[in-house]
């Protein structure tokens, strides 16, 4: 539909080098703001952190499912109760993986510390 993905100002080489420029500060100054930001609130992460909060997520993904498949083993037309619950268990897997993929990537920015340790 639009030949570019975003707008593009025709600009000579000169003026193109400077709006480059004040996009790469505005860039350091996100990234600082960031790395410091989620340093504070979330600290220096490792493997270990990873694996707990994979185990959870796994859990999580767990208890949905079987709570679903026990479900439909005492009836096949679920309860409104039935599906409150589920949807809870869903909900959960799915803001445990939601943070587990947001963790993943500040390190995968740079924002967080990295503790390479076994």
């Amino acid at each position: 539909m639009f030949p570019h993905e975003h707008f593009e100002l025709e600009l000579d080489p000169q003026e193109r080098r400077r709006v480059r420029a004040h996009v790469d500060q505005i860039d350091a100054a996100a990234f600082e703001a960031n790395r410091q930001v989620l340093a504070r609130a979330v600290g220096r992460v490792d493997v270990h952190t990873f694996q707990r909060l994979g185990a959870a997520c796994a859990q999580a993904r767990g208890n949905w499912v079987s709570a679903t498949l026990h479900m439909m083993e005492k009836s096949i037309t679920p309860s409104e109760a039935d599906i409150t619950r589920l949807a809870a268990l869903r909900s959960a897997y799915n803001e445990l993986t939601e943070a587990y993929d947001a963790l993943r990537r500040m390190v995968e920015r740079g924002y967080l510390c990295y503790l390479d340790r076994a």
